[in-house]
């Protein structure tokens, strides 16, 4: 497999990139589900909700973490975590832009 040419591309475009490939795995995307669901920090909780061991539920909350989709804050022994609502508004302007570019365009293919 070849070297990624990420140079090659805006900063913009590598930006998104990173945020997507955060929600490239169906344990993130359900992390993800699981704390808009709950409508608050969760503290702990998260690993019981997964069919996962505990490290690999760390590991998954780090990668959201560090593309910003979570965030996560330290309450005492225990990291609270919760969706970053700015990176998901973000993301999600983002694709409504492609649709609206999609719709307005007169492809035939």
């Amino acid at each position: 497999m070849g070297a990624t040419k990420t140079s090659e591309f805006t900063d913009h475009q590598n930006l998104m990139s990173d945020k997507f490939k955060a929600l490239g795995h169906p344990a993130r995307i359900a992390i993800v589900e699981y704390l808009l669901r709950a409508e608050s920090c969760i503290c702990g909780d998260i690993v019981n909700e997964l069919p996962l061991a505990q490290p690999t539920v760390s590991r998954h909350l780090k990668e959201l973490k560090e593309a910003g989709i979570i965030k996560g804050n330290v309450e005492g022994t225990s990291i609270c975590y919760c969706l970053n609502e700015e990176t998901v508004s973000e993301l999600l302007s983002y694709m409504i832009g492609l649709l609206k570019q999609l719709q307005s365009s007169n492809r035939s293919c």
